[in-house]
């Protein structure tokens, strides 16, 4: 940065000091710059597509690059079966057995409620029959524990048929959705990073260089591609220390180029808050320990596709 200060200063305030004793207005002398922007992708890989070159204008998200993406694509594909799985076991524990396996239930509920009627009947014939002495003891014990057992077969297979009606446990369900919330995680990191294999273009802009060719291995963080938006375009200039004190951002100021058909309107964004000393080589008995400070300004969006980094312009104060 000293050393370009050092080249350009001479200029910026040899012009400065020109423009001040030829016209009304002081002009100042200032350049072009650029903020490109590297674009790459945080995934290592093959580069398999460029569609496009230096010097190209491109829409805002517009393809740029793309890289070998077979692994990726596989890994997403085993996320998204995943998750299926899961989700249809929680579908299956929260919605309990299923209508075939409640109808079995009930029928063995019906056959034990058969089961219970015949020993009941069973039970008072033997009852009747003891009181006429036509039975012994024991056969009449042996009715009635069958009664007893039947009647028992009869509750275990009434609250079987409530159970099979009934969900998974509250714990089990809760256990089943984290399994859910885990595998929707998987898959989203999945289909990011199949995502970060195709860039696009964050904004509207030329294409100043691409850094790679198709077939070219391409480590994770590498740009591939510098770009800049008309919006990282913008104007830098000095003005003197007596200058600076009556700027501030928000000042509209225009820009002269050569070639340009018109002016440029530009507003103030910075201002320098630390001094810079005028290079020795224009210092003179009128002139030494003069003071300028850095400004920058930038073009409406719209005009800012007429200027070009390392572009010479006069700027003049509004």
């Amino acid at each position: 940065m000293t050393r370009v200060l050092f080249i350009v200063l001479p200029l910026l305030v040899g012009g400065m000091l020109a423009g001040c004793s030829h016209h009304e207005t002081p002009a100042y002398q200032g350049y072009v710059e650029g903020e490109y922007v590297y674009l790459g992708s945080s995934q290592a890989g093959k580069l398999t597509q460029l569609p496009v070159a230096r010097g190209d204008m491109v829409r805002a998200d517009a393809p740029l690059f793309a890289l070998e993406s077979v692994d990726e694509t596989a890994a997403l594909e085993q996320a998204r079966q995943q998750l299926a799985s899961a989700r249809a076991q929680l579908a299956d524990i929260e919605t309990g057995k299923r209508a075939p396996e409640v109808n079995v239930t009930r029928a063995q509920l019906a056959e034990a409620v058969a089961n219970a009627r015949k020993a009941s009947l069973q039970l008072v014939r033997d009852e009747a029959q003891f009181k006429a002495g036509g039975i012994a003891k024991a056969q009449l014990d042996d009715s009635r524990a069958n009664a007893e057992a039947t009647a028992a077969q009869v509750r275990e297979m009434t609250n079987q048929v409530e159970v099979a009606r009934l969900p998974g446990r509250a714990q089990q369900i809760a256990a089943q959705r984290a399994q859910v919330a885990a595998a929707e995680a998987a898959l989203a990191q999945a289909q990011w990073k199949l995502d970060q294999k195709h860039v696009r273009a964050p904004a509207e802009g030329r294409i100043y260089d691409t850094l790679y060719r198709v077939g070219e291995w391409v480590p994770a963080g590498s740009p591939v591609v510098q770009m800049l938006p008309p919006r990282n375009i913008k104007v830098r200039f000095f003005v003197p220390e007596n200058i600076v004190g009556g700027l501030a951002p928000g000042r509209a100021v225009a820009i002269h180029c050569d070639g340009c058909a018109a002016d440029i309107s530009a507003t103030i964004t910075y201002l320098s808050n630390q001094a810079e000393y005028t290079p020795p080589v224009i210092y003179s008995n009128e002139s030494r320990s003069k003071l300028v400070f850095l400004i920058e300004a930038h073009p409406q969006v719209a005009d800012a596709a007429m200027l070009h980094p390392g572009q010479p312009v006069t700027v003049v104060l509004k």
